[in-house]
């Protein structure tokens, strides 16, 4: 098995969005803002190359949406999905597989592009299966007003329409084992319905990708809740109990939106969990 870290693309959102009810001159402290309030946000996907097949995790925003639509979120730096494919050797026509956290756009966008002839939407990846899990694709194309904005329809319908989709079988526990892409999948609630945490062993490491349970370094204390999260007194259980066990066995917590802090560990202090070190995947890995 190998593992590369795929930069998607940098964007902003809202510093008060991102922490909730956490005042600003605590969360400022790990995620400074610039004049309009917005802190840097990455969108890092990983790439696991594991035998034949070719998995990615999480697609970013892609590149579809209108200058208006993208005039929200201010798109900052060189990155590109395609360009670090090519970094590794790869094209998008390799991929097998894309497992999709959740399907709110800064995660999936990248799925689905509109195609060469201008006539429509098609998967972005020809080759690859799409996966989700049932409970949230249900959630995602029924969408809550609260989540709405975050579940557009041209970032999830054209991968039905394919038959590329597939659903990863509804957890009986909020933890179980994919064989299929050799993933163990924390399920989680409290962010949106049924998202997918997976866990990756890795040169006897534990690899979590975190997605929106952790987005940032800043997000460590229990507390600090994203104001996007559905549910966040769940939230506040399902981060406490897995940061706990995180800094119990020492994993490796893979962080998508983090624009500066790739991987990190954590630990137990008399202040509750914290940051322990903080590591660049080439230093990890290589």
């Amino acid at each position: 098995m190998k593992l590369y870290p795929i930069e998607a693309g940098n964007f902003k959102l809202d510093g008060g969005a991102m922490f909730g009810v956490v005042p600003k001159s605590l969360w400022s402290q790990t995620n400074p803002t610039d004049s309009n309030n917005m802190i840097d946000i990455a969108a890092r996907c990983l790439l696991i190359e594991d035998g034949d097949r070719l998995t990615l995790i999480d697609t970013g925003m892609g590149s579809k949406q209108s200058d208006k639509f993208f005039g929200y979120y201010f798109r900052w730096g060189d990155y590109t999905l395609d360009d670090s494919l090519k970094k590794y050797g790869f094209h998008r026509d390799d991929i097998t597989d894309v497992f999709m956290t959740h399907l709110h756009f800064d995660h999936c966008g990248g799925s689905v592009q509109w195609n060469k002839d201008r006539t429509g939407y098609e998967p972005a990846f020809k080759n690859a299966s799409f996966w989700s899990n049932e409970r949230h694709w249900n959630w995602a194309t029924n969408p809550n007003r609260r989540e709405k904005a975050s579940f557009l329809t041209e970032n999830i319908i054209p991968l039905e329409e394919s038959g590329q989709l597939k659903f990863v079988e509804d957890p009986d526990s909020d933890f179980s084992e994919f064989n299929e892409l050799n993933l163990g999948i924390l399920f989680v609630d409290g962010h949106t319905e049924k998202q997918m945490i997976p866990h990756i062993k890795f040169q006897d490491k534990t690899l979590v990708f975190m997605a929106d349970l952790v987005p940032t370094v800043g997000h460590i204390p229990v507390p600090f809740v994203m104001g996007y999260d559905t549910r966040p007194l769940l939230t506040l259980s399902e981060k406490e109990k897995f940061l706990l066990a995180a800094a119990d066995h020492k994993y490796y917590l893979f962080l998508e939106h983090d624009a500066h802090n790739q991987i990190i560990t954590v630990k137990r202090t008399e202040k509750g969990i914290r940051l322990d070190e903080s590591f660049t995947f080439n230093e990890l890995f290589n």
